[in-house]
């Protein structure tokens, strides 16, 4: 038998936590994706299948702030920018899915910057 790579088992802990999850216009979902450079965040509505707000190490503001997308200076920048769009469009509070990847490093730090600047968990 072939070892489970590290990726399907985080692919499994991500489908084991959407069976909970589930974003609603009044309450989205945040959802994190982190790869080796970059980290992005999408706020989406599940129930019409809609992406609300979107931030990434990749976005321009982002990416003159922070020289390397791939540590935790860039993960809290992006989760700072994922809130301000967030509370522009009126979302306040949102359910955090956080892929199928730890609640540590980068992860926690995104979420930190969010909710410091404003967003609800």
């Amino acid at each position: 038998m072939a070892k489970e790579s590290r990726n399907d088992k985080r692919l499994a802990r991500h489908a084991r936590v959407r069976k909970s999850v589930f974003g609603t216009p009044e309450k989205p979902r945040l959802c994190v994706y982190r790869s080796i450079k970059n980290i992005s965040v999408q706020i989406i509505d599940d129930v019409n299948g809609t992406t609300l707000v979107a931030a990434s190490t990749l976005d321009k503001d982002i990416k003159a702030q922070a020289a390397y997308g791939g540590n935790k200076a860039a993960a809290k920048l992006v989760g700072e920018a994922a809130a301000k769009k967030a509370l522009a469009k009126g979302i306040e509070t949102v359910a955090f899915d956080r892929g199928g990847f730890l609640y540590h490093g980068r992860i926690k730090e995104l979420a930190d910057g969010a909710r410091e600047a404003g967003l609800k968990f």
